[in-house]
């Protein structure tokens, strides 16, 4: 399988040549703080069949276990674990076409915000809700 991804503002790319090993949706409160957001999609991919392009910092988020992230325009790459020494999670929302990603599983559901539940009754909009506001502050 061949996949491409990059980060938000294009400085950092990937390419990856291999079996996926998993394609989880985690809940779990690390990954919602490192992403400020209530859950996180991955890819785990194999490190030798995964190569990067630019500029990438880490952060230790606990003992061994490093989040990948652009200088640039901060978005999060990939997490991998001393835990996982065969896999990278690379973020699913680095992918060239994020919207044909599909997850086989959610973990962590302990820690699953409970507002989700409400998704799919509150009202949609295709644009956002209402207009910028044209007053500066």
């Amino acid at each position: 399988m061949a996949l491409n991804g990059h980060c938000m503002c294009g400085a950092v790319a990937w390419t990856y040549s291999g079996e996926i090993t998993r394609n989880l949706v985690c809940h779990c409160t690390d990954c919602q703080r490192a992403t400020s957001a209530p859950f996180t999609a991955f890819l785990g991919m194999k490190p030798d069949k995964l190569s990067w392009s630019g500029d990438i910092r880490h952060y230790e988020s606990s003992p061994n276990t490093f989040r990948g992230f652009c200088p640039s325009c901060g978005a999060r790459l990939y997490f991998r674990s001393d835990r996982w020494p065969a896999e990278v999670h690379v973020h699913a929302a680095t992918l060239d076409d994020p919207g044909e990603y599909r997850a086989d599983a959610q973990v962590m559901m302990r820690s699953r915000a409970k507002w989700l539940d409400r998704l799919q009754s509150i009202p949609v909009h295709e644009d956002f809700q209402q207009a910028p506001s044209t007053v500066t502050p």
